[in-house]
C-alpha cells in the first residue's frame, strides 16, 4: 500500500514519497506535534506478517534510538497503527538533507582530504556503535547519507546484532539469533566470514568500511564480480585490486590502512574501531586539501605569437603554403671582402664562447646553515621518511625512551610507540616505521603504521 499526500500515520502527515527500499518504503511527513519534518519509514504491507522481518524491524528502532552519536541517524519514533483499516508498522526518523554516498561516488572519486573525512565520520559512528555491542552488518554506500554541510549519518540498522557482552539490551530486547549458515548483508560489501556464515562482530563492519574508502578514492570496488553471486566468491577468493593501481595518487599510509581493512581475517584488522577512526582522522589531517589532481593538462589559442619564415595550412582548401621574404627588386645588394668575413666568423665565435661561459659559470650559493628540527634537548636517532614529509626519531621527553613523529610542514610532534624503543627505520614506501624494542633482557624488532595502530612484532 502506497501512502498519498495528506494522509495521517499516527501523529505523523504524509507529505511526499522520499525512497522504497526491501524493508519498506520512507516518506517525507512532519509532525504535528512539534512542527518539524521527519523521515517516515512504513514497513511492506507483505512483510507485516512476518515475524522475522518485523522483528528486525523493530531491532532497527531500538538499536539507532540507544546510539546518541551525531553520526548515526535519529530515531524519534516507533510504533504500529491503523491506517485506513490496515495495521501500519512505522518508524519515525530524523530527516537527512543531504545525498547517500552512492550519488556521490556515481559521479567519480572522491578528492583525497574529503574522502579521509567521510571515512573518519562513518568510522567514529561505527566505534559509538560497536562500543555498544551492536554490529551493523550492512553498511554501504545506499546505507550513507551526507548532509548539506559534510556531516555523515548512517542509516538503516535493519540487519543490525548485538555482539560479545552488550551493556545495551536485555536479552528480552535481543534479535533472534541467526541461524548458522544464514547470510545476512549486502554482495560486494560482506566480510569474509560474513559470506561463509560464520558469528560476526565489529570487524565486518571495518571490512565494509574498507570497500567503502576504496570505493570514494577509487570510483570501483576492490573485488571483481558481474553478479552477487560472483562478487561474494571474489570476496572470499581473491585478492583485491591494490589501491596503488586503482587510484596512484593514494599516499601509501592511506593504502596501507584500506589494505588492512580488506584483510581476510578478521583477526588482521583493526583490534578497536575507535583506533581506526584515530588513524583515519590523522591521516585526514595531513591530507593536502583542495580538489584531485586532473589526469592532463588542456591547452587552447592560437599560433600568433610564433613568427619567422614558416609555412601555413590555408584554412579553405588544406593546402601548404610557403612564407618566404619577398625579393628585393631595387637597390644595390651587399657583400662582404673575404677578409671582412673572416673577422666576422671570429667574432662571431669569439661572442659565443663568452656567452657560453656566462651560463655555465656556477650560480652563486649561500654557505649551509643548521636548524633544529626537535626541541625537547633529549631527542636522537632521527630518520627521514622517503617523501621527506616526516622524521621519525627517539625522545625522553616524556620519561618514557620510545619513538616519535614529526611533520616537518607543520611542526607537529606525537608520541608513535609505547617504549622502551630504539633506532626508527622508515620502510621503503614510507608507510611504516620499524623498530627496536628492549624485551627479557635482549632487542626484538617490531613495526607499527605511521598513522599509529597496532604494534606487530617481527623478530
Amino acid at each position: 500500500m502506497t501512502l498519498e499526500p495528506g494522509t495521517r500515520v499516527g501523529p505523523y502527515e504524509v507529505l511526499a514519497t522520499l525512497g522504497d527500499g526491501g524493508m519498506g518504503v520512507v516518506y517525507r511527513a512532519r509532525d504535528g506535534r512539534l512542527g518539524r519534518e521527519v523521515a517516515l519509514k512504513v514497513l511492506r504491507d507483505e512483510l507485516r506478517l512476518d515475524r522475522d522481518r518485523l522483528g528486525r524491524f523493530a531491532q532497527e528502532a531500538r538499536s539507532a534510538s540507544a546510539l546518541n552519536h551525531p553520526n548515526i541517524v535519529t530515531v524519534h519514533d516507533f510504533d504500529s497503527v491503523a491506517v485506513g483499516g490496515n495495521a501500519v508498522s512505522y518508524l519515525g526518523m530524523e530527516l537527512v538533507d543531504g545525498e547517500s554516498l552512492g550519488a556521490l561516488v556515481g559521479r567519480g572519486p572522491l578528492p583525497l582530504r574529503r574522502a579521509l573525512a567521510i571515512a573518519t565520520q562513518i568510522a567514529e559512528g561505527l566505534a559509538a556503535a560497536h562500543e555498544r555491542g551492536i554490529v551493523h552488518r550492512d553498511l554501504k554506500l545506499d546505507n550513507v547519507m551526507v548532509t548539506r554541510e559534510g556531516r555523515v549519518k548512517i542509516l538503516d540498522f535493519g540487519l543490525a546484532k548485538v555482539f560479545g557482552d552488550s551493556p545495551l539490551l536485555a536479552d528480552a530486547a535481543r534479535p533472534t539469533a541467526t541461524r548458522a549458515g544464514q547470510i545476512w548483508g549486502t554482495p560486494g560489501y560482506m566480510a569474509p566470514e560474513q559470506i561463509n556464515g560464520e558469528a560476526v562482530d565489529y570487524r565486518a563492519d571495518q571490512f565494509a568500511l574498507g570497500v567503502i574508502l576504496y570505493e570514494l578514492l577509487a570510483g570501483r570496488r576492490p573485488f571483481g564480480g558481474g553478479n552477487p553471486f560472483e562478487a561474494m566468491t571474489a570476496i572470499v577468493r581473491d585478492e583485491p585490486v591494490p589501491l596503488a593501481t586503482a587510484a596512484p595518487q593514494v599516499p601509501g599510509q592511506v593504502a596501507w590502512v584500506v589494505e588492512r581493512l580488506l584483510a581476510k581475517a578478521p583477526e588482521e584488522r583493526y583490534h578497536s574501531t575507535r583506533d581506526l577512526a584515530r588513524d583515519l582522522a590523522r591521516l585526514r589531517d595531513v591530507a593536502p586539501r583542495g580538489g584531485a589532481a586532473s589526469g592532463g593538462t588542456s591547452h587552447s589559442g592560437d599560433a600568433s605569437g610564433v613568427v619567422g619564415n614558416v609555412d601555413r595550412v590555408d584554412s579553405t582548401t588544406g593546402a601548404t603554403i610557403a612564407l618566404r621574404p619577398p625579393r628585393r627588386t631595387t637597390g644595390a645588394r651587399w657583400r662582404l671582402s673575404p677578409l671582412a668575413a673572416i673577422l666576422a666568423a671570429v667574432l662571431l665565435i669569439a661572442a659565443g664562447a663568452a656567452l657560453g661561459w656566462w651560463l655555465r659559470r656556477p650560480a652563486p650559493t649561500s654557505p649551509p646553515s643548521l636548524q633544529a628540527l626537535t626541541y625537547s634537548g633529549s631527542d636522537s636517532a632521527a630518520d627521514v621518511s622517503p617523501d621527506g614529509r616526516l622524521v621519525a626519531f627517539v625522545s625522553e621527553r616524556d620519561g618514557q625512551r620510545r619513538i616519535w613523529l614529526k611533520q616537518l610542514r607543520g611542526g607537529s610532534e606525537a608520541p608513535l610507540t609505547a617504549g622502551i624503543d630504539e633506532a626508527p627505520r622508515f620502510s621503503p614506501d614510507g608507510g611504516q616505521v620499524l623498530f627496536s624494542r628492549f624485551e627479557g633482557g635482549g632487542r626484538v624488532l617490531y613495526r607499527t603504521a605511521v598513522v599509529g595502530g597496532e604494534e606487530r612484532r617481527l623478530v
